[in-house]
């Protein structure tokens, strides 16, 4: 199947509308339904990958990186066929220095998730939390490093704040060396605090944005109820998660919100995770929203809002039932242009 693909921020590497997002490899899904997945998604036109050292991140030291290891015993001859990202950050040892972005931790971890991958170079390589215990140019001289050595192509980082961000863009130019070029924020209906000063920086120095939770854990698809969430699902999780995706979205106001949504989308005729999809992919600002499964079919809803565009009524309904959610208003919106 044919996707549309959108160019990472500056750079000339193009990727498709959707990246798959893997998290719930080895936690949610056993390795045979982690390859359906993987399977469905590429032959669905979604061939960018993310992934990360720490997945399936669910507090057992066993199995970290057990989700690298499920995509690289995929991945093989498909190689050629998938733009590959993943990332460093999260401690992956006992030792004080297996963890952060040190140049320590960067040459290492990246040399581990290669074998993991089984691969010989990942094509974007990201810092999943900003470190500020280490020198923002100690972390962009290892990360132009494993440039030169060919064992990655692009840098990217997850969760920076656009004050951190834009000293980084500061420290590349002056210095002349690799540039992020991609950042992955939270960003969904419920969660719009990107729009207020982060997305104004990435248009404006062409930056991709690949958000993550563009359903808020699941919340967004209308499935659980006020009184407890689906089992199975995220917000049952063990090892932590579970209760981190309980403390971000199962709030009074955001069930509110989902019930004031539910009749845009019913009007509409589409899926509630097919609006909150559309919605995030309606900004111009968005390269590729992150998207897991713990199924082959729950991609759909995914496919088709790319397919299927929202009009500008209902993305101004969307607007206005959520604008709360910015967290303080802004007249900038999430159109920014370039001067």
């Amino acid at each position: 199947m044919i996707m549309e693909h959108k160019k990472l921020g500056r750079t000339g590497l193009k990727v498709s509308r959707l990246c798959l997002g893997t998290m719930t490899f080895g936690n949610q899904c056993d390795i045979k339904q982690s390859h359906q997945i993987l399977d469905y998604a590429l032959e669905s036109g979604i061939s960018f990958l993310d992934t990360a050292d720490i997945y399936p991140a669910n507090g057992i030291a066993e199995d970290i990186g057990e989700t690298e290891r499920i995509v690289g015993q995929w991945i093989g001859p498909k190689r050629n066929d998938v733009v590959l990202a993943t990332k460093c950050f999260a401690p992956t040892g006992p030792n004080p220095w297996q963890g952060g972005a040190s140049r320590r931790n960067i040459r290492d971890s990246v040399e581990a998730s290669l074998r993991r991958l089984q691969t010989d170079y990942i094509d974007l390589y990201q810092i999943h939390f900003p470190d500020f215990s280490t020198p923002i140019d100690e972390t962009l001289e290892a990360l132009d490093d494993l440039i030169h050595q060919g064992k990655i192509l692009y840098a990217g980082c997850s969760n920076y704040p656009a004050w951190y961000l834009a000293l980084a863009i500061g420290v590349s130019e002056t210095k002349n060396i690799v540039r992020f070029d991609c950042v992955q924020p939270r960003y969904n209906l419920l969660f719009r605090e990107p729009e207020r000063d982060l997305y104004g920086l990435c248009d404006f120095k062409d930056i991709a944005v690949i958000p993550y939770n563009p359903l808020a854990g699941g919340l967004l698809t209308g499935k659980h109820s006020r009184e407890a969430p689906v089992k199975g699902t995220r917000f049952t999780l063990k090892g932590g998660q579970g209760q981190r995706y309980m403390d971000r979205y199962w709030a009074s106001d955001f069930h509110e919100t989902v019930d004031l949504i539910r009749p845009v989308a019913e009007e509409a005729g589409i899926s509630l995770a097919q609006l909150a999809i559309g919605w995030v992919l309606a900004n111009p600002t968005v390269t590729s929203p992150i998207v897991g499964a713990t199924n082959p079919q729950q991609l759909d809803d995914a496919i088709r809002a790319v397919d299927e565009p929202l009009g500008e009524d209902i993305i101004d309904s969307l607007d206005e039932i959520t604008r709360e959610f910015r967290r303080g208003d802004t007249d900038i919106q999430f159109r920014v242009k370039k001067p």
